[in-house]
């Protein structure tokens, strides 16, 4: 299930979401990696900051979700939606997927918005990341059928290592990662309780 064995067109042709999420990390990335004036504007217009988005600048609650602050970081977020991805977008479908994607990262920011000072900067996929973590915990406490029990096991001890890091790592937006698990968890839990 989080083992990836597809060619990369296969890839795309099966996860399109998961693709083009990654293919934007990657453009903006490289946009805002060169030291010169349009890409640092770019990236200064595009960071969440929380003063600015009092005053009005609304789109910064979103576009941080795709913006990283260096290649690792990058790199490292990319890579985890590569291995846990793929599986909640077959699962859920790639509009529910998306949905769901979107609105743990916007709540992970709307968070710090709310309990971090107003000159709060921060950038990253993690809090949707770790939303789709949150999703899939609700998976295993809901609709334990859904998973099997190691793929179960995988989905918790890395969820628990990446809530240990979490703390335990410096320059980590800890509200983010905390809201945007309990964003995850929370939505799952209602769609499946719904649906029962």
């Amino acid at each position: 299930m989080f083992t990836r064995t597809e060619s990369l067109r296969d890839f795309i042709r099966f996860y399109p979401i998961v693709s083009v999420i990654i293919s934007i990390h990657i453009l903006l990335y490289l946009a805002t990696a060169v030291p010169v004036f349009p890409s640092r504007y770019l990236f200064e217009q595009l960071s969440g900051v929380n003063l600015y988005i009092v005053n009005g600048e609304y789109w910064r609650i979103v576009t941080p979700i795709f913006m990283h602050g260096g290649f690792a970081h990058m790199l490292f977020n990319s890579f985890s939606l590569v291995l846990f991805g793929p599986a909640l977008e077959q699962l859920l479908g790639r509009t529910k997927f998306i949905l769901i994607y979107l609105a743990t990262g916007i709540a992970a920011n709307i968070a710090t918005l709310i309990l971090e000072p107003l000159t709060y900067t921060h950038v990253g996929s993690s809090g949707a990341i770790f939303g789709l973590f949150g999703f899939y915990i609700s998976i295993i406490v809901f609709r334990k059928a859904m998973l099997s029990r190691e793929n179960s096991q995988t989905i918790m001890t890395i969820a628990i290592i990446g809530v240990i890091m979490t703390f335990v790592q410096s320059n980590i937006n800890i509200t983010a990662h905390i809201f945007g698990l309990l964003a995850g968890f929370l939505i799952g839990a209602a769609s499946f309780k719904k649906n029962s």
